[in-house]
């Protein structure tokens, strides 16, 4: 699998060129499961790895015994990472506050790169202008519909969402408007783009 190029855009880690499963920015990339590692044809509660058939029987990465058994794991281990798995080294996911970081500290220009919808995500640190990468609105995967794409991105972060730990968070967007304060249902295929030190 193509691993993409670290872009130092001034923040705490550096990010990825393209999505897991990419092999170019403009590249929709391969859609996971939160917690899982490969790719499917069916994104839904019946087949996730980390529950027994329904949102209330986790398995793994639990905080409240409602949603199955408790852990208290909040935060993806590097063996449940699609981006550490598939792209090794320093490679991993983004937790949710580096979504805030990247939010915060760049221009988001919704643009076409050859045919593609995104964003161009341009760093505002002093001596990193001009620094940027690409995500593409790539859409997601729920049960065996691929939808959104063009329209929306949606990108997991690494962080589980510990008030209703069936759901994780994700970078969300659309023409105009930008959010790392989304979570989503675990079993649904969403884009990863890694990051690293």
């Amino acid at each position: 699998m193509p691993v993409g190029e670290a872009v130092d855009l001034g923040l705490s880690v550096k990010w990825a060129s393209f999505n897991v499963g990419a092999s170019k920015p403009e590249d929709y990339g391969n859609y996971y499961a939160w917690g899982e590692t490969e790719t499917k044809t069916d994104y839904s509660l019946s087949t996730y790895k980390y529950c027994n058939g329904s949102y209330n029987t986790l398995t793994k990465y639990s905080t409240d015994k409602y949603y199955g058994m408790i852990d208290n794991n909040t935060t993806l281990g590097l063996e449940d990472d699609a981006a550490h798995v598939n792209w090794g080294g320093s490679w991993r996911m983004p937790t949710k506050d580096e979504f805030t970081e990247l939010l915060n500290n760049c221009t988001w220009l919704w643009t076409t790169i050859n045919g593609v919808n995104g964003y161009l995500v341009t760093s505002m640190k002093s001596g990193f202008g001009g620094e940027s990468i690409f995500l593409p609105a790539a859409g997601d995967r729920a049960d065996t519909s691929l939808r959104y794409v063009g329209s929306y991105g949606l990108y997991w972060s690494s962080s589980l969402h510990t008030n209703t730990p069936n759901d994780a968070w994700y970078l969300g967007f659309y023409k105009g408007f930008q959010s790392e304060n989304v979570c989503l249902g675990r079993y649904e295929g969403l884009s990863v783009r890694p990051v690293c030190p």
